[in-house]
């Protein structure tokens, strides 16, 4: 089994940033596919950005230009940068993994942008 651990979210302004990060433990492997995805109120869980391990990012139109998503195969963790936030970027937030076909989720982190 895989497990992932979100920290980071929070109450933020709209145009403020915050730093979401996730760390696996268990049977995980750093070829993994890792990402982050997100989930409003009343709407379905929607894509943010994934990454490979080799460094290939993927990201939602809706945050190119303001996200940027890293990992560190060291500490088998990934992280994703999010500044300009806008009230629409409020949502739970889910780290998620894939390997072998397997999909891995976090329980997730509230990010609230709202003045």
């Amino acid at each position: 089994q895989v497990q992932l651990a979100e920290s980071g979210g929070g109450l933020v302004q709209p145009g403020g940033s915050l730093r979401l990060s996730c760390a696996a433990s268990g049977r995980f492997s750093s070829l993994s596919i890792m990402g982050w995805y997100r989930q409003a109120p009343g709407e379905k869980r929607e894509l943010v950005a994934t990454i490979s391990t080799g460094g290939l990012t993927r990201y939602a139109d809706s945050v190119k230009g303001r996200f940027t998503i890293t990992r560190d195969n060291v500490k088998k963790s990934v992280y994703v940068q999010m500044n300009s936030l806008k009230p629409e970027d409020t949502a739970v937030y889910y780290c998620w993994s894939n390997w072998g076909g397997y999909d891995y989720w976090g329980q997730g982190t509230q990010v609230i942008v709202s003045s």
